[in-house]
């Protein structure tokens, strides 16, 4: 393995403004339990826009600065710190990025993902790195080790397929109509990952028509552009009345959450992944909540670390194709570049190459 450099290019957010710094640090050392990894590839998600813009959302995740953003990572262990034994040098992994404690009451009794003490690598908190960087330290204890042929694209995607997976995998949607509302990447996934697990038919909605085209080839049955059809009035249809049996709320727009109540069943299930900035609000509460019997599922990341475990499996199986929502792979040096197509709309996932 080539020799470990002093320094290294990174992207720092270093200000409480927009955009980042691109520079030149020091390379990490890896401490007691650490080990230092070579990142291969990471993704941009829709929270280092807040990050990259600094909004209120972003103020919100982000605990201090200076911090290295990407939260989406692959990488190589390149070097062991003290005490390690959970990777050895050569593998391939991906980073958990919810720094779980280990020692509250969730990460007794629920999962460290929801962990009351949480750290967020590529967030700043508790942690300033992250993935948007040539090499990076990480605890040994939040790496993944890929078992499979996956190769760096991949394991980058599978944090925002784990998302997706947690999501849809707590609707139990074998044999089940399901509505995924939003076709971002996570929503994308999400109906891929719904297919995948037995859903009889997939409606995916969305308020453009080339998302709705990328949906239907990650395996939606049925498409609806929202901003030209009611989709509730097609879902009754569909359903002679009853409503749809699962829900996963992926768009993160008020309205929608507002209204998917309504199109729901007796008995149904709904699990919100998308991140809603305005306030919410149900016109009839009791016919279309209480009186449904429903059930209100939400997730924070993945379930650790079983979720990594399934999802390795389904990518290496060949069900869910993650490449497929890659609309973009840029060096890092051109992150500028990056966050203008997203910001002009033209991108489902970008892909940072750290090296170039």
């Amino acid at each position: 393995m080539a020799a470990i450099p002093k320094t290294m290019k990174a992207l720092v957010k270093r200000k409480e403004e927009p955009s980042y710094t691109y520079e030149e640090i020091p390379v990490p050392e890896p401490k007691e339990g650490e080990a230092l990894l070579r990142v291969d590839c990471v993704g941009i998600c829709g929270s280092d826009i807040a990050l990259y813009k600094w909004d209120a959302i972003a103020r919100v995740i982000v605990a201090s600065i200076p911090f290295v953003p990407g939260h989406e990572c692959a990488g190589t262990v390149i070097k062991c710190g003290p005490g390690v034994k959970a990777v050895a040098v050569g593998d391939k992994v991906g980073v958990e990025n919810h720094f779980f404690c280990g020692q509250c009451f969730q990460c007794k009794y629920e999962n460290g993902a929801i962990c009351r003490n949480i750290g967020l690598f590529g967030n700043g908190r508790l942690t300033q790195n992250g993935g948007c960087s040539e090499y990076t330290t990480v605890p040994a204890q939040y790496l993944y080790v890929i078992k499979s042929g996956l190769d760096a694209e991949q394991i980058a995607l599978l944090e925002p397929l784990g998302v997706a997976h947690n999501g849809v995998e707590r609707l139990d949607v074998k044999g089940q109509d399901v509505l995924v509302t939003g076709c971002g990447p996570v929503g994308i996934l999400a109906q891929s990952v719904a297919k995948a697990l037995g859903a009889k038919r997939v409606i995916a909605t969305d308020v453009e028509d080339k998302k709705l085209e990328l949906a239907r080839q990650m395996g939606a049955d049925i498409t609806l552009n929202s901003k030209t059809q009611d989709v509730k009035e097609f879902v009754l249809k569909l359903t002679d009345g009853v409503g749809i049996d699962r829900i996963c709320e992926c768009s993160g727009a008020a309205p929608v959450v507002n209204s998917m109540f309504s199109m729901l069943r007796k008995g149904g299930q709904v699990c919100m992944i998308g991140v809603p900035k305005q306030p919410l609000h149900v016109e009839n509460v009791l016919q279309d909540v209480v009186f449904k019997a429903l059930t209100l599922k939400s997730v924070h990341g993945r379930l650790v670390f079983h979720t990594w475990e399934e999802i390795e499996k389904l990518v290496a199986e060949g069900k869910v194709d993650v490449k497929k929502v890659i609309s973009h792979r840029v060096p890092m040096s051109k992150f500028e570049d990056a966050f203008k197509a997203l910001f002009r709309g033209e991108a489902c996932k970008i892909l940072l190459d750290p090296s170039k």
